[in-house]
Protein backbone atom coordinates (compact mmCIF):
# COMPACT_ATOMS: atom_id res chain seq x y z
CA UNK A 1 0.00 0.00 0.00
CA UNK A 2 1.23 3.73 -0.62
CA UNK A 3 2.18 5.62 2.04
CA UNK A 4 -1.01 7.97 0.70
CA UNK A 5 -3.51 4.89 1.13
CA UNK A 6 -1.79 4.51 4.51
CA UNK A 7 -2.37 7.86 5.74
CA UNK A 8 -6.21 7.51 4.63
CA UNK A 9 -6.64 4.40 6.04
CA UNK A 10 -4.95 5.60 9.25
CA UNK A 11 -7.20 9.05 9.06
CA UNK A 12 -10.18 6.81 8.47
CA UNK A 13 -9.47 4.72 11.84
CA UNK A 14 -8.94 7.86 13.92
CA UNK A 15 -5.37 6.76 14.83
CA UNK A 16 -3.55 10.39 13.06
CA UNK A 17 -5.86 13.44 12.34
CA UNK A 18 -5.74 17.59 12.13
CA UNK A 19 -7.81 19.04 14.23
CA UNK A 20 -9.48 21.63 11.35
CA UNK A 21 -12.31 22.23 13.54
CA UNK A 22 -10.09 23.61 16.70
CA UNK A 23 -8.32 25.73 14.34
CA UNK A 24 -11.38 26.88 12.90
CA UNK A 25 -11.06 30.64 13.53
CA UNK A 26 -7.75 30.72 11.01
CA UNK A 27 -9.47 29.76 8.43
CA UNK A 28 -12.22 31.98 8.99
CA UNK A 29 -10.09 34.49 9.32
CA UNK A 30 -8.33 33.40 5.93
CA UNK A 31 -11.85 33.26 4.53
CA UNK A 32 -12.46 36.74 4.98
CA UNK A 33 -9.26 38.35 3.64
CA UNK A 34 -9.58 36.13 0.65
CA UNK A 35 -13.58 37.22 0.45
CA UNK A 36 -12.50 41.04 1.04
CA UNK A 37 -9.90 40.83 -1.65
CA UNK A 38 -12.26 39.65 -4.34
CA UNK A 39 -14.99 41.73 -3.67
CA UNK A 40 -12.72 44.75 -3.26
CA UNK A 41 -11.01 43.77 -7.16
CA UNK A 42 -14.81 43.62 -8.22
CA UNK A 43 -15.71 47.14 -7.14
CA UNK A 44 -12.41 48.37 -8.31
CA UNK A 45 -11.87 46.30 -11.38
CA UNK A 46 -15.44 45.21 -12.32
CA UNK A 47 -16.07 42.01 -14.41
CA UNK A 48 -15.41 42.41 -18.80
CA UNK A 49 -18.59 41.34 -19.57
CA UNK A 50 -18.27 39.94 -23.39
CA UNK A 51 -21.55 41.41 -25.93
CA UNK A 52 -23.87 38.37 -24.62
CA UNK A 53 -24.44 40.02 -21.87
CA UNK A 54 -23.14 43.83 -22.81
CA UNK A 55 -24.57 43.58 -26.54
CA UNK A 56 -21.69 44.55 -29.79
CA UNK A 57 -20.36 42.97 -32.42
CA UNK A 58 -19.05 39.93 -33.58
CA UNK A 59 -16.62 40.17 -36.72
CA UNK A 60 -14.69 37.20 -38.17
CA UNK A 61 -12.58 37.61 -40.55
CA UNK A 62 -11.03 34.94 -43.87
CA UNK A 63 -7.48 34.08 -43.66
CA UNK A 64 -5.42 37.47 -43.43
CA UNK A 65 -1.23 38.39 -42.99
CA UNK A 66 -2.13 40.97 -40.32
CA UNK A 67 -1.37 40.27 -36.47
CA UNK A 68 -3.59 39.74 -33.69
CA UNK A 69 -2.76 43.40 -32.17
CA UNK A 70 -2.65 44.80 -34.87
CA UNK A 71 -6.41 44.11 -36.08
CA UNK A 72 -7.17 45.42 -33.06
CA UNK A 73 -5.25 48.81 -33.35
CA UNK A 74 -7.47 48.68 -36.42
CA UNK A 75 -10.65 47.62 -34.77
CA UNK A 76 -10.60 50.18 -31.91
CA UNK A 77 -9.46 53.02 -34.21
CA UNK A 78 -12.80 52.21 -36.46
CA UNK A 79 -15.35 52.15 -33.56
CA UNK A 80 -14.40 55.22 -32.01
CA UNK A 81 -12.15 54.17 -29.12
CA UNK A 82 -14.59 50.98 -28.43
CA UNK A 83 -12.52 48.01 -26.77
CA UNK A 84 -11.61 45.16 -29.03
CA UNK A 85 -10.93 41.61 -28.31
CA UNK A 86 -9.55 39.44 -31.22
CA UNK A 87 -8.38 35.86 -31.28
CA UNK A 88 -7.22 33.99 -33.59
CA UNK A 89 -8.92 31.19 -35.61
CA UNK A 90 -7.02 27.85 -36.78
CA UNK A 91 -8.08 28.44 -40.30
CA UNK A 92 -5.70 31.80 -40.22
CA UNK A 93 -8.56 34.18 -39.82
CA UNK A 94 -9.59 36.61 -37.26
CA UNK A 95 -12.35 36.73 -34.63
CA UNK A 96 -12.85 40.84 -33.51
CA UNK A 97 -15.65 41.41 -30.53
CA UNK A 98 -16.51 44.88 -30.29
CA UNK A 99 -18.45 45.56 -27.18
CA UNK A 100 -21.30 48.09 -27.05
CA UNK A 101 -21.62 48.61 -30.76
CA UNK A 102 -24.60 49.42 -32.44
CA UNK A 103 -26.50 48.57 -35.45
CA UNK A 104 -25.20 51.85 -37.10
CA UNK A 105 -21.89 51.69 -36.00
CA UNK A 106 -21.00 48.07 -37.31
CA UNK A 107 -20.92 48.45 -41.05
CA UNK A 108 -18.51 51.71 -41.25
CA UNK A 109 -16.38 49.45 -38.75
CA UNK A 110 -17.01 46.36 -41.07
CA UNK A 111 -15.83 48.35 -44.05
CA UNK A 112 -12.97 49.74 -42.34
CA UNK A 113 -11.59 46.42 -41.33
CA UNK A 114 -12.01 45.07 -44.78
CA UNK A 115 -9.81 48.07 -46.32
CA UNK A 116 -7.10 47.53 -43.96
CA UNK A 117 -6.85 43.89 -43.32
CA UNK A 118 -7.20 43.89 -47.46
CA UNK A 119 -9.92 41.28 -47.80
CA UNK A 120 -13.36 41.90 -49.36
CA UNK A 121 -16.21 43.53 -47.01
CA UNK A 122 -19.11 40.72 -48.20
CA UNK A 123 -16.22 38.08 -46.84
CA UNK A 124 -16.56 39.53 -42.71
CA UNK A 125 -19.34 38.02 -41.40
CA UNK A 126 -20.81 40.28 -39.33
CA UNK A 127 -22.90 39.37 -35.86
CA UNK A 128 -25.10 41.80 -33.79
CA UNK A 129 -26.20 41.05 -30.30
CA UNK A 130 -28.41 43.45 -29.05
CA UNK A 131 -28.05 44.84 -25.06
CA UNK A 132 -32.33 43.97 -24.66
CA UNK A 133 -30.66 40.29 -25.66
CA UNK A 134 -28.11 40.61 -23.71
CA UNK A 135 -29.82 41.79 -20.46
CA UNK A 136 -32.33 38.86 -20.92
CA UNK A 137 -29.47 36.18 -20.95
CA UNK A 138 -28.13 37.76 -17.33
CA UNK A 139 -31.65 37.87 -16.30
CA UNK A 140 -31.52 34.17 -16.85
CA UNK A 141 -28.44 33.22 -15.34
CA UNK A 142 -29.07 34.79 -12.14
CA UNK A 143 -32.53 32.80 -12.09
CA UNK A 144 -30.96 29.68 -12.71
CA UNK A 145 -28.26 30.30 -10.06
CA UNK A 146 -31.11 31.45 -7.64
CA UNK A 147 -32.92 28.33 -8.23
CA UNK A 148 -30.01 26.12 -8.26
CA UNK A 149 -29.31 27.27 -4.40
CA UNK A 150 -33.28 26.81 -3.33
CA UNK A 151 -33.16 23.44 -4.52
CA UNK A 152 -30.02 23.01 -2.47
CA UNK A 153 -30.63 24.56 0.58
CA UNK A 154 -34.09 22.72 0.72
CA UNK A 155 -32.43 18.61 -0.68
CA UNK A 156 -29.66 19.38 2.24
CA UNK A 157 -32.38 20.63 4.97
CA UNK A 158 -34.44 17.29 4.17
CA UNK A 159 -31.35 14.82 3.59
CA UNK A 160 -29.56 16.13 6.73
CA UNK A 161 -30.66 19.11 8.66
CA UNK A 162 -31.05 23.08 8.19
CA UNK A 163 -27.58 23.87 10.33
CA UNK A 164 -25.76 21.50 7.68
CA UNK A 165 -27.66 23.62 4.53
CA UNK A 166 -27.30 26.95 5.90
CA UNK A 167 -23.50 25.96 5.94
CA UNK A 168 -23.55 24.02 2.78
CA UNK A 169 -24.86 27.71 1.55
CA UNK A 170 -22.60 29.76 2.84
CA UNK A 171 -19.75 27.50 1.61
CA UNK A 172 -21.48 28.10 -2.06
CA UNK A 173 -21.85 31.70 -1.71
CA UNK A 174 -18.19 31.97 -0.41
CA UNK A 175 -16.80 29.90 -3.64
CA UNK A 176 -19.00 32.20 -6.08
CA UNK A 177 -17.39 35.30 -4.63
CA UNK A 178 -14.07 34.16 -4.84
CA UNK A 179 -14.35 32.86 -8.24
CA UNK A 180 -16.47 35.80 -9.67
CA UNK A 181 -13.48 38.15 -7.77
CA UNK A 182 -10.28 36.34 -9.53
CA UNK A 183 -12.48 36.92 -13.09
CA UNK A 184 -12.18 41.04 -12.29
CA UNK A 185 -8.69 40.79 -11.06
CA UNK A 186 -7.58 38.71 -14.19
CA UNK A 187 -10.04 40.66 -16.37
CA UNK A 188 -11.41 37.18 -18.46
CA UNK A 189 -14.32 37.54 -20.26
CA UNK A 190 -17.62 36.72 -18.96
CA UNK A 191 -19.31 34.67 -21.51
CA UNK A 192 -22.53 31.70 -21.04
CA UNK A 193 -19.21 29.87 -21.25
CA UNK A 194 -18.69 31.68 -17.95
CA UNK A 195 -22.07 30.38 -16.09
CA UNK A 196 -21.86 26.93 -17.01
CA UNK A 197 -18.50 27.01 -15.29
CA UNK A 198 -19.98 28.55 -12.04
CA UNK A 199 -22.77 26.62 -11.99
CA UNK A 200 -20.49 23.05 -12.35
CA UNK A 201 -18.08 24.00 -9.67
CA UNK A 202 -21.04 24.35 -7.23
CA UNK A 203 -21.86 20.67 -8.31
CA UNK A 204 -18.41 19.55 -7.44
CA UNK A 205 -18.48 21.74 -3.87
CA UNK A 206 -21.51 20.49 -2.91
CA UNK A 207 -20.05 16.87 -4.26
CA UNK A 208 -17.14 17.04 -1.29
CA UNK A 209 -19.72 18.65 1.18
CA UNK A 210 -22.30 16.15 1.46
CA UNK A 211 -19.72 13.23 1.26
CA UNK A 212 -18.47 14.83 4.43
CA UNK A 213 -21.98 15.63 6.02
CA UNK A 214 -22.86 12.18 5.18
CA UNK A 215 -20.11 10.68 7.40
CA UNK A 216 -20.93 13.27 9.92
CA UNK A 217 -24.67 12.70 9.94
CA UNK A 218 -23.54 8.58 10.84
CA UNK A 219 -21.02 9.25 13.50
CA UNK A 220 -23.34 11.76 15.64
CA UNK A 221 -26.40 8.70 15.87
CA UNK A 222 -27.06 8.72 19.55
CA UNK A 223 -24.42 11.22 20.45
CA UNK A 224 -26.08 12.39 23.88
CA UNK A 225 -26.28 8.54 24.87
CA UNK A 226 -22.40 8.55 25.08
CA UNK A 227 -19.52 11.06 27.35
CA UNK A 228 -16.50 10.24 25.15
CA UNK A 229 -16.92 12.84 22.26
CA UNK A 230 -18.54 16.17 22.05
CA UNK A 231 -20.27 16.78 18.73
CA UNK A 232 -17.16 19.34 17.36
CA UNK A 233 -15.05 16.00 17.98
CA UNK A 234 -17.27 13.83 15.95
CA UNK A 235 -17.04 16.65 13.05
CA UNK A 236 -13.38 16.55 12.93
CA UNK A 237 -13.30 12.89 13.05
CA UNK A 238 -15.62 12.69 10.26
CA UNK A 239 -13.90 15.21 8.31
CA UNK A 240 -9.91 13.55 8.91
CA UNK A 241 -11.90 10.36 8.04
CA UNK A 242 -12.97 11.31 3.82
CA UNK A 243 -9.47 14.19 3.40
CA UNK A 244 -7.90 11.97 1.41
CA UNK A 245 -10.77 11.14 -0.98
CA UNK A 246 -11.55 14.30 -1.03
CA UNK A 247 -8.42 15.59 -1.82
CA UNK A 248 -7.78 12.99 -4.35
CA UNK A 249 -11.24 13.97 -6.53
CA UNK A 250 -9.89 17.36 -6.61
CA UNK A 251 -6.58 16.74 -7.82
CA UNK A 252 -8.00 14.10 -10.80
CA UNK A 253 -10.45 17.04 -11.55
CA UNK A 254 -8.43 19.86 -11.94
CA UNK A 255 -5.63 17.98 -13.98
CA UNK A 256 -7.47 18.45 -17.08
CA UNK A 257 -9.23 21.47 -16.06
CA UNK A 258 -5.59 23.33 -15.65
CA UNK A 259 -4.32 21.61 -18.88
CA UNK A 260 -7.20 23.45 -20.73
CA UNK A 261 -6.99 26.66 -18.75
CA UNK A 262 -2.74 26.44 -18.92
CA UNK A 263 -2.30 24.21 -22.51
CA UNK A 264 -5.27 24.81 -24.24
CA UNK A 265 -5.64 28.93 -23.59
CA UNK A 266 -2.23 29.99 -22.46
CA UNK A 267 0.15 27.72 -24.83
CA UNK A 268 -2.26 26.68 -28.24
CA UNK A 269 -4.37 30.16 -27.72
CA UNK A 270 -7.12 28.72 -27.66
CA UNK A 271 -8.66 32.03 -25.66
CA UNK A 272 -12.18 30.54 -26.12
CA UNK A 273 -11.21 28.39 -23.62
CA UNK A 274 -10.44 30.44 -21.01
CA UNK A 275 -13.83 31.53 -19.80
CA UNK A 276 -15.02 28.38 -19.27
CA UNK A 277 -11.47 26.72 -17.36
CA UNK A 278 -10.72 29.67 -15.90
CA UNK A 279 -14.54 29.22 -13.52
CA UNK A 280 -13.71 25.30 -13.31
CA UNK A 281 -10.00 25.76 -11.60
CA UNK A 282 -11.04 28.69 -9.53
CA UNK A 283 -14.07 27.26 -8.82
CA UNK A 284 -12.68 23.46 -7.97
CA UNK A 285 -9.95 24.42 -5.70
CA UNK A 286 -12.30 26.64 -3.43
CA UNK A 287 -14.92 24.15 -3.41
CA UNK A 288 -12.31 22.25 -1.85
CA UNK A 289 -10.88 24.68 0.61
CA UNK A 290 -14.72 25.24 1.66
CA UNK A 291 -15.65 21.54 1.94
CA UNK A 292 -13.05 21.40 4.33
CA UNK A 293 -12.63 24.55 5.79
CA UNK A 294 -15.81 26.03 6.27
CA UNK A 295 -18.75 23.92 5.81
CA UNK A 296 -17.89 21.34 8.85
CA UNK A 297 -16.72 23.72 10.80
CA UNK A 298 -19.50 26.01 10.73
CA UNK A 299 -22.06 23.43 11.46
CA UNK A 300 -19.80 22.64 14.46
CA UNK A 301 -20.28 25.93 15.35
CA UNK A 302 -23.76 25.91 15.13
CA UNK A 303 -24.79 22.47 16.47
CA UNK A 304 -22.74 23.25 19.30
CA UNK A 305 -25.24 25.63 19.98
CA UNK A 306 -28.13 23.70 20.31
CA UNK A 307 -28.48 23.29 24.35
CA UNK A 308 -28.23 19.03 23.79
CA UNK A 309 -24.85 19.40 22.54
CA UNK A 310 -24.06 21.88 25.35
CA UNK A 311 -25.22 19.67 28.12
CA UNK A 312 -23.28 16.71 25.98
CA UNK A 313 -19.91 18.94 26.09
CA UNK A 314 -20.41 19.47 29.70
CA UNK A 315 -20.56 16.12 30.49
CA UNK A 316 -17.03 14.99 28.73
CA UNK A 317 -15.48 17.97 30.13
CA UNK A 318 -16.63 16.53 33.84
CA UNK A 319 -15.88 12.86 33.03
CA UNK A 320 -12.55 13.61 31.51
CA UNK A 321 -11.71 16.50 34.72
CA UNK A 322 -12.92 13.22 37.46
CA UNK A 323 -10.74 10.57 34.87
CA UNK A 324 -7.56 13.24 35.09
CA UNK A 325 -8.25 13.68 39.16
CA UNK A 326 -8.71 9.74 39.73
CA UNK A 327 -5.77 8.90 37.87
CA UNK A 328 -3.30 11.90 39.40
CA UNK A 329 -5.05 10.61 43.23
CA UNK A 330 -3.88 7.46 42.21
CA UNK A 331 -0.73 8.14 41.09
CA UNK A 332 0.24 9.95 44.46
CA UNK A 333 -1.38 7.53 46.60
CA UNK A 334 0.71 4.57 45.15
CA UNK A 335 3.97 6.89 45.52
CA UNK A 336 3.18 7.28 49.09
CA UNK A 337 2.24 3.58 49.82
CA UNK A 338 5.41 2.27 51.28
CA UNK A 339 6.79 -1.36 51.12
CA UNK A 340 5.59 -3.36 54.71
CA UNK A 341 8.25 -5.91 53.74
CA UNK A 342 10.88 -3.43 54.23
CA UNK A 343 8.94 -1.16 56.94
CA UNK A 344 9.86 -4.12 59.11
CA UNK A 345 13.71 -4.69 58.25
CA UNK A 346 13.63 -0.90 59.40
CA UNK A 347 15.04 0.17 55.53
CA UNK A 348 13.16 2.71 53.42
CA UNK A 349 11.50 1.35 50.55
CA UNK A 350 13.06 1.98 46.82
CA UNK A 351 11.70 4.11 44.40
CA UNK A 352 10.90 0.66 42.14
CA UNK A 353 9.13 -0.94 45.63
CA UNK A 354 7.48 2.74 46.29
CA UNK A 355 5.68 2.28 43.27
CA UNK A 356 4.86 -1.51 42.84
CA UNK A 357 2.80 -2.06 46.13
CA UNK A 358 2.91 -4.83 49.07
CA UNK A 359 5.22 -7.49 48.10
CA UNK A 360 3.96 -11.40 48.59
CA UNK A 361 5.94 -13.45 50.79
CA UNK A 362 8.41 -15.98 49.52
CA UNK A 363 6.93 -19.22 49.26
CA UNK A 364 9.82 -21.18 50.70
CA UNK A 365 9.12 -18.98 54.31
CA UNK A 366 5.66 -21.83 54.74
CA UNK A 367 7.75 -24.88 54.17
CA UNK A 368 7.97 -27.36 57.37
CA UNK A 369 5.33 -25.66 59.16
CA UNK A 370 2.94 -28.27 61.03
CA UNK A 371 5.51 -30.40 59.83
CA UNK A 372 8.05 -32.82 63.17
CA UNK A 373 10.87 -31.00 64.41
CA UNK A 374 12.63 -34.38 62.56
CA UNK A 375 14.18 -35.71 66.43
CA UNK A 376 13.66 -39.20 66.65
CA UNK A 377 12.01 -40.46 69.73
Amino acid sequence: MSRLGTLGARLYRGEVGYDFVGKRKIWYGISILITITAIVGLAVRGLNMGIEFSGGAVFTTPKTSVSASEARHVAESASGGHTAVVQELGRGGLRIQISELGTKEALPVQEKLAKELDVQTSKIDTQLVGPSWGEEIASKAWQGLAIFMVLVVIYLAIAFEWRMAAAALIALIHDLTITVGVYALVGFEVTPGTVIGLLTILGYSLYDTVVVFDGLKEASKDLTKQTRFTYSEIANRSLNSTLVRSINTTVVALLPVGALLFIGGGALGAGMLNDISLALFVGLAAGAYSSIFIATPLVADLKERDPQMKALAKRVRAKRAAEAAKADAGTGQASEDPDPSAAEDGDQPTPAAAGAGQRRQPASRGRGRGRPSGKRR
